[in-house]
C-alpha cells in the first residue's frame, strides 16, 4: 500500500475542487500502476507538495529517481514539456512522463536540501539569480501558456477586483500596476519561464550544486519571473538590492523588468481581491510601491 501523507490528504480535501478530491481517491491505484509500468521500487517514505504526491523510487537499473503524481491543470499541464526542454540544464531531469495524468518520473536530487536553508540571504539570492538566468535563456517550446494570455485574463478580471472589498490603498496600487504593465503588454516575450522559482524550489544536488524543481511553465518575458525572489524570505531593506541583482544577472532591461514585475504584483492582487480580501498582501504591496517609486 502507498502511504498518502496526512498533510496531502488535508490539502486535497480543502482545495475546493472536485478534481482534487477525486485525485486523493485515485492516488494509491495510480501510484501502483506507474510503479509497475516503469518498473520502479519505492525507496523511502512518501513526500508531498500542496497537491502532489512524491515517491522516492529506484529504477530497475538501480538509478534513484522520484515519482511525482498530480492532477493536470493549467499550471501542471506543461511541466513535462518545460523539463524536457531544459534537459537538465539548471533543472532536474525528466526521465519519463505520462501526459494524460501529469505523472512524472524525475531525477532524484541528493542531498536535496532547499536553497531556503542557506543562512546567508544574499548568497541565496545570487544562487537563485544564476538558476533563473539559465532557465530563462531558453526559448519556450510551442504548446505552453503564454504571458500575453495570462495578462489579458488578469486585465479582464480587474474591474471585478476593483469593485470588491479591497481598501483604497489596494485599489490605488492595482491601478498603478496596470499603468506600468500596459507599457510593455504588446511585447510579452518568448522565453521559457519557470513562473514559481523561489528558495524552496531550488535543491542542492550532486550533478550540480543547485537545480530547480516544480516549474509552472509559461512562455514570456523573464521580468515576470522576479517577484518570488523578492517576496520569499522577504526583507524590506533588500528589495531594491535584489531587484538590481536579478535584472543584472538575467541581462534584463531594468524598466521592462520593473513593468513586468509590477504586472506580477497586479496578478497576485487581483487574485486576492477576487478572494474577498480587504487588504492586499503587505509584503507584495511594499514591493509594488518600492518599484513604482523607481
Amino acid at each position: 500500500m502507498i502511504e498518502i501523507p496526512d498533510g496531502l490528504a488535508a490539502s486535497l480535501r480543502e482545495y475546493g475542487e472536485e478534481s482534487a478530491r477525486a485525485l486523493l481517491a485515485e492516488l494509491p491505484g495510480r501510484a501502483a500502476r506507474f510503479l509497475e509500468r516503469w518498473d520502479l521500487r519505492v525507496a523511502g517514505p512518501s513526500m508531498h507538495g500542496r497537491v502532489s504526491l512524491v515517491l522516492p523510487v529506484t529504477r530497475a537499473d538501480g538509478t534513484p529517481a522520484v515519482l511525482k503524481l498530480q492532477q493536470v491543470d493549467e499550471e501542471t499541464a506543461g511541466e513535462w514539456l518545460a523539463l524536457r526542454t531544459w534537459d537538465g540544464d539548471g533543472a532536474a531531469r525528466l526521465l519519463a512522463h505520462d501526459e494524460a495524468t501529469g505523472t512524472l518520473l524525475l531525477e532524484r536530487l541528493r542531498p536535496g536540501t532547499q536553497l531556503a536553508s542557506l543562512p546567508d540571504g544574499r548568497a541565496a539570492v545570487r544562487v537563485l539569480a544564476g538558476v533563473l538566468a539559465r532557465l530563462s535563456a531558453v526559448p519556450a517550446p510551442p504548446g505552453l501558456r503564454r504571458l500575453g494570455d495570462v495578462l489579458a485574463d488578469t486585465l479582464a478580471a480587474l474591474p471585478g477586483a476593483l469593485a470588491g472589498p479591497v481598501d483604497e490603498e489596494g485599489r490605488r496600487l492595482l491601478r498603478e500596476c496596470v499603468a506600468a504593465v500596459r507599457e510593455v503588454a504588446d511585447e510579452p516575450g518568448d522565453r521559457l519561464l519557470h513562473w514559481d522559482l523561489h528558495y524552496e524550489n531550488v535543491l542542492a544536488a550532486r550533478r550540480e550544486p543547485w537545480l530547480a524543481i516544480d516549474p509552472k511553465p509559461l512562455a514570456g518575458d523573464p521580468g515576470f519571473e522576479l517577484l518570488p525572489a523578492l517576496w520569499n524570505r522577504f526583507d524590506p531593506a533588500e528589495v531594491r538590492w535584489r531587484f538590481d541583482l536579478l535584472t543584472e544577472a538575467l541581462g534584463l532591461d531594468r524598466e521592462r523588468a520593473r513593468a513586468w514585475t509590477l504586472g506580477r504584483v497586479l496578478q497576485s492582487g487581483v487574485w486576492e481581491a477576487e478572494d474577498g480580501e480587504t487588504r492586499l498582501d503587505p509584503e507584495r504591496t511594499f514591493i509594488g510601491w518600492t518599484l513604482l517609486a523607481r
